[in-house]
């Protein structure tokens, strides 16, 4: 299939409200999608507070022959609690989309305590049993968390089809995302990975003027944003990369470049390694990651990954109502500390090389995340 798949989270609005999709916009953007070739739906229990498996049935699936597009859904196991629960929530998925069978079906943020809820109620095993029976067509997860958290999933549960990552130029080589190493755990193990995320929510489509300037300069006439895109799926081993279009004027400019697709050079590879550069250079805690006030913080909390999601999360639009950030703090404060749970020692700070204030900062990460995951 074409490699610009439709991501059902971020649509068109009725004046401005989250739950209340402009469902006219929608169906002329569902409509242009698909007479350019195109033909993946990525959609999700909580997407518009669960408006949008609505908007699949109204918008697409009630217009369209079923043989027409690809669509995809998440099993929530955040809600989930026992195993019956399973089948409670994929039968009312479906009703909710009006469809017979998903074509791609994945379990939603595979990571942190997921993973022992995932083994308790056999949700792998479920979703093989619904693909024997025809209800789904691959099954696989997403997935916001370290390359050795994903090599352990991919060795426990071989049965999975494919992979969905956050991956794009600037989170390539951010040690806390891992980007990079995600994309080839997935590669080693022979999974077609499905982008999120390509452009950060629009933070790449967002660019400090430097940056800006730098793409400009090497294409006058492509936007900021397909810099991005087109860096995600120049990636062999990416099968799709998914794009929140939010109107019509964005659907537009993504088709323009990925109608007849054309993979980056080696010199956009560069190009992009400096707009990289450059965008974390406006990196808010100047932190080097040595982990030296980690050795002895009575609280076990993880200090330099706390401050690199802050860094990345500052980058982030303001608009944004959600964030991987805030995702992936969430995963590590059940294994480490929160950024609260400081004691205010002070031995972080003597240990420091660059005599940060560290013990400020956790009170500003903790201020921007935590209201988030109590």
């Amino acid at each position: 299939m074409k490699k610009l798949g439709f991501g059902l989270m971020r649509l068109p609005l009725q004046n401005g409200e989250f739950d209340r999709i402009d469902k006219e916009a929608l169906c002329s953007m569902v409509d242009l999608y698909l007479s350019k070739g195109f033909q993946y739906f990525d959609t999700a229990w909580f997407y518009h507070n669960g408006q949008s498996e609505a908007a699949v049935k109204e918008c697409l699936v009630s217009r369209y022959p079923r043989s027409s597009f690809f669509l995809a859904d998440k099993m929530p196991l955040v809600l989930i609690c026992k195993e019956q629960e399973l089948e409670e929530y994929f039968q009312t998925q479906r009703e909710r989309c009006g469809v017979d069978y998903f074509d791609y079906y994945l379990v939603h943020d595979m990571a942190g305590e997921r993973r022992e809820t995932a083994e308790k109620t056999h949700v792998f095993e479920f979703l093989a049993e619904k693909k024997a029976a025809g209800f789904v067509k691959h099954i696989g997860f997403s997935f916001h968390d370290t390359a050795d958290i994903l090599e352990q999933i991919l060795t426990e549960h071989t049965e999975v089809d494919f992979v969905q990552l956050q991956l794009n130029y600037l989170d390539w080589e951010n040690e806390i995302i891992q980007s990079r190493k995600c994309y080839e755990t997935a590669k080693r193990h022979g999974k077609p990975v499905i982008v999120m995320e390509p452009v950060k929510g629009g933070t790449l489509a967002k660019v400090p003027a430097d940056a800006e300037s730098l793409l400009k300069e090497a294409a006058p006439d492509m936007s900021v944003a397909s810099w991005a895109i087109r860096f995600a799926a120049s990636h062999d081993n990416v099968m799709l990369v998914l794009s929140g279009m939010s109107d019509m004027e964005q659907l537009r400019d993504n088709l323009s470049y990925m109608e007849n697709f054309n993979p980056f050079t080696e010199s956009e590879f560069t190009l992009v390694q400096k707009a990289a550069e450059i965008i974390n250079r406006s990196v808010t805690i100047p932190c080097t990651g040595c982990s030296y006030c980690t050795n002895n913080c009575p609280m076990n909390i993880a200090i330099p990954k706390y401050f690199s999601l802050y860094n990345a999360d500052m980058q982030e639009l303001e608009t944004k109502a959600w964030t991987a950030q805030t995702m992936l703090y969430g995963h590590f404060a059940e294994q480490f500390g929160k950024a609260s749970a400081c004691v205010d020692c002070g031995q972080c700070e003597k240990m420091c090389p660059q005599h940060l204030p560290v013990r400020e900062w956790l009170k500003q990460v903790a201020e921007r995340f935590e209201g988030s995951i109590s």
